[in-house]
């Protein structure tokens, strides 16, 4: 039975690739993470681990042995980063290059999350081997990070995503689908901007996007995101509408109002024909992804 163990499974995407494994059942999956377990029980092994710690993450790697590693723990706040470039590098570099120095020990595959945010925006939606352009502190650390493994010689892949929704059950994980629906339900005035242009990723896609590289040991760059190119407002627009709430307490603002440390990319989006064709990845509409939303809601 193949072993995965995946880093930062407290998060949004690592409680997802929880679950898929979860029902697939031909995987052991070895669920990392700083803090208890936020998971709900199943039959995966649950261990404490610190990234940023090389010790921790050598005596963890060695122990379990994986055959697949799949890290989605980062810093992924982007005024933070701006911010704290410290956490950051700590974080979303060094912690990189310790995993790659316990997979090269072990001889494990490892697949690494990444962002649309290593590309500027001002030609969007772009392709796996397009020039990228970090505007930002987050987005410089995951491109360096993206760099330590292609420079590392083990066998990887990096998957590029971008804007990632979904429900967690205990809900501890926000963005912006539920930001506008709560938002709303409370009756309150949002403003929400028009001029930045994304490809949102349902959190279960990039779940599958995940495992389909695990299971086929796809190597190299693959842009894993949603099909729908839209901005915020078009967003939280069609939120308010499927969830059917008052969408004229939604401000349309450009993004010059807010006062952020970190520069944004414009437009980024991805062109995902490199991930339909060597990984058979296909994701679902923006409004799909919105009723799964529902229903998962519905059972929280």
């Amino acid at each position: 039975m193949t072993k995965i163990l995946i880093t930062g499974a407290n998060g949004l995407l690592g409680q997802k690739l929880v679950s898929l494994y979860d029902k697939r059942g031909d995987v052991h999956v070895v669920a990392t993470g700083k803090g208890e377990n936020r998971n709900l029980p199943g039959s995966y092994t649950y261990h404490q681990l610190d990234i940023t710690s090389s010790d921790e993450v050598f005596e963890t790697l060695l122990n379990f042995n994986p055959d697949v590693v799949i890290n989605t723990a980062a810093m992924t706040h982007v005024d933070q980063c701006e911010l704290d470039p410290e956490s950051c590098q700590k974080i979303n570099v060094e912690a990189v290059s310790h995993l790659i120095e316990a997979c090269k020990k072990i001889d494990s595959f490892l697949i690494h999350l990444s962002t649309d945010f290593i590309f500027d925006g001002a030609n969007g939606p772009y392709k796996e081997d397009d020039s990228p352009n970090p505007l930002s502190k987050y987005a410089a650390s995951k491109l360096a990070s993206e760099h330590l493994l292609i420079e590392s010689g083990i066998k990887h892949a990096i998957v590029r995503t971008m804007l990632v929704y979904g429900v967690v059950h205990d809900m501890s994980r926000s963005n912006i689908i539920l930001w506008v629906k709560k938002s709303l339900e409370e009756s309150k005035h949002i403003k929400v901007v028009n001029d930045q242009w994304r490809t949102p990723t349902l959190a279960e896609d990039l779940a599958k996007g995940c495992a389909s590289i695990a299971d086929k040991k796809a190597e190299g760059i693959f842009h894993v995101s949603g099909k729908d190119m839209l901005s915020p407002y078009d967003m939280a627009i069609a939120t308010a509408d499927f969830f059917g709430l008052n969408k004229l307490l939604i401000e349309e603002v450009d993004g010059s109002i807010f006062t952020q440390p970190a520069k944004r990319p414009a437009r980024t989006g991805f062109i995902l024909d490199k991930a339909k064709k060597e990984l058979g990845y296909e994701p679902v509409s923006f409004k799909e992804g919105l009723a799964q939303i529902k229903s998962q809601l519905a059972h929280v």
